[in-house]
């Protein structure tokens, strides 16, 4: 398995030019994100991401987490990788001052993410889902909550779980069975959960669980969903560490994938119940929980991107040291690597380029995350907040399936060494698998992208929204040698306004039809979204070109890339449409019984 190496002018490429780091910086709270520190916290991070926390990758596949009588050990070496993200205060990156945060840009934490992500993807869930925990604690929680959790989640020395999933409930929360039953100012937790990463570890010293349960008097199905904070270790009332809760990891799962991550099964209650702490108001548990999935599903986003740009950097160096065969047109006596074979760069061209749209989608999201926090204007705050929630299953349902394509591509590139695991190509596969699965499938986001975003008002927000993309492809068609790419990109936008309006129009005819076709739509979202922020790319790069600042071709590259992705990938707005418009009634006439 070839090292890891951060892809820092990539990555500082996006955040000045792409999505104005410059700009957020300038909004109340963020001054301290100045250029210098950026560049401090990006070079220092990708030192950790490739010589810490890298090189853990292999042994965390190969030996996994293991259970025995219910205490979980991690591979080794993962002590000391989480004991360096305390140390250097990682975990609060994006936290106020007064929990022991650095008070910084979400768009910049999700770029040190993207790092470890790439590193080892199975180590980073600890810290993405802690820092997920924390976003719900310090929103719904109380003040003497806030105090208790908060600045020992941010400082990393105790970790947060996610626990939802039951083995009668996956996605469907509203069967949801563990019971919350009053004692004084706590309450008794039992039941079990499933699927739950980190539920138990051998990191910290303490871990904290928000669980969903129900108490006794609660209504049915998810209105009667309440949030809680349960502790593995009591905590005294000066801080101090007491006696062990009563939650236990039953087992942890063999999986695909991200061996090194225990998913644990955890049982509340077997001695009586798991004492815990009401978060905010009773039965508005899912409602809460959601902010901390929603912080999860732009992370798993984030991995479909960090995940494939591993495998891009692992079959790059791979092409590029392999000899096998002429490639056609190759009039030199020697026999070169096969980087030079036409298909070969073919699919290192697709794998790069949706990297850099992938990247520049997510950090879009990200960056409007912090204009929705911390814009002084109510109507910008408003704005960036729809961009956020129109966005965000795009992100996590089309950044994982293209991860997944990527990673794949990946072992193809290798060829039949790809298929061996001695290489680490195949690894990088089966870690990308769950990204489509979990915090939500890619069914599941569309669902709530059409239903949310499109059907409830009939498709008029997004078609402002398409509006305001114009921009990108005028500014493009004002460009002699951009032109092009204007024109195709004010194609692929008409053909999406297209798409909204058939599933408006569909959905009143069969309001089965828009959801037949939900995750095509999905699909023609996130690769028109990957044209806007290419063309945005190929906008900025040129005015370095112009400026005379391309030393090295690396601005040109960045508009051969755009080139060649609206060449490669753009055109799926046109198929993604006719999967829609031809394709949803023909999948529902289909009679189940002769599936």
């Amino acid at each position: 398995m070839s090292d890891y190496v951060a892809p820092l002018r990539d990555i500082r490429f996006v955040l000045d030019e792409v999505v104005d780091l410059p700009k957020i910086a300038t909004l109340p709270g963020y001054e301290e994100a100045t250029a210098d520190l950026v560049g401090s916290i990006l070079e220092e991070a990708g030192k950790i991401a490739a010589g810490v926390v890298g090189p853990l990758n292999q042994i965390g596949d190969e030996v996994g987490s293991t259970w025995a009588k219910g205490d979980v050990t991690t591979p080794e070496g993962w002590s000391d990788a989480w004991n360096a993200l305390v140390e250097g205060g990682w975990n609060g990156l994006p936290f106020p001052a007064e929990w022991g945060g650095m008070g910084l840009p979400q768009v910049l934490n999700l770029a040190v993410q993207e790092m470890w992500q790439s590193a080892n993807m199975a180590f980073a869930l600890c810290p993405m889902l802690t820092q997920g925990a924390v976003h719900a604690i310090e929103l719904f929680g109380s003040e003497e909550q806030k105090a208790k959790y908060l600045p020992n989640m941010v400082s990393g020395v105790w970790t947060g779980t996610m626990n939802l999933t039951e083995p009668q409930a996956g996605s469907d929360l509203a069967a949801v069975r563990s019971k919350a039953v009053p004692e004084g100012d706590l309450y008794r937790i039992s039941g079990q959960k499933i699927f739950i990463t980190y539920g138990e570890q051998d990191l910290t010293e303490n871990i904290v669980h928000l669980v969903l349960a129900r108490l006794p008097d609660a209504p049915p199905g998810v209105k009667g969903i309440s949030l809680f904070v349960v502790p593995k270790v009591m905590i005294g009332e000066d801080g101090s560490l007491g006696e062990r809760n009563d939650v236990h990891c039953a087992s942890i799962e063999h999986k695909l994938g991200i061996h090194g991550s225990p998913t644990a099964v955890l049982v509340f209650g077997e001695k009586g119940g798991a004492l815990g702490e009401l978060i905010g108001l009773p039965n508005r548990g899912l409602e809460y929980m959601f902010t901390m999935m929603n912080h999860a599903r732009l992370n798993v986003g984030l991995q479909g991107l960090a995940i494939a740009e591993r495998a891009h950097q692992q079959a790059l160096a791979y092409a590029r040291e392999r000899v096998q065969g002429k490639p056609v047109g190759w009039r030199e006596a020697n026999v070169p690597p096969i980087v030079h074979h036409p298909d070969v760069v073919r699919m290192l061209v697709s794998m790069k380029t949706r990297i850099e749209a992938m990247r520049g989608l997510l950090y879009t999201v990200a960056a409007a995350h912090d204009l929705a926090h911390a814009h002084p204007d109510a109507d910008a705050r408003k704005k960036a907040q729809f961009e956020v929630d129109l966005l965000t299953p795009v992100a996590k349902g089309w950044s994982t399936e293209t991860g997944q394509d990527v990673t794949s591509l990946g072992v193809q590139v290798h060829g039949g060494m790809g298929y061996i695991e001695e290489t680490g190509a195949a690894q990088h596969l089966r870690d990308a698998r769950i990204t489509t699965i979990y915090e939500g499938t890619t069914a599941i986001q569309s669902n709530a992208l059409v239903g949310r975003s499109v059907l409830r008002d009939g498709g008029v927000s997004v078609n402002a929204w398409l509006d305001e993309q114009t921009a990108v492809a005028t500014a493009l068609s004002a460009h002699a040698g951009l032109s092009d790419l204007g024109l195709a990109l004010t194609g692929a936008i008409a053909t999406a306004r297209d798409a909204v309006a058939w599933l408006v129009e569909a959905n009143g005819r069969d309001s089965r039809l828009p959801f037949a076709v939900s995750v095509p739509f999905l699909m023609l979202t996130g690769a028109l979204c990957g044209g806007i922020v290419l063309g945005r790319a190929a906008l900025a790069a040129d005015a370095k070109i112009a400026a005379g600042d391309d030393h090295d071709g690396w601005y040109a590259a960045r508009i051969a890339l755009a080139r060649a992705y609206f060449g490669q990938t753009l055109p799926d707005v046109d198929a993604r449409w006719a999967t829609m418009r031809d394709g949803g009634e023909a999948v529902l006439a289909v009679d189940l019984a002769h599936l």
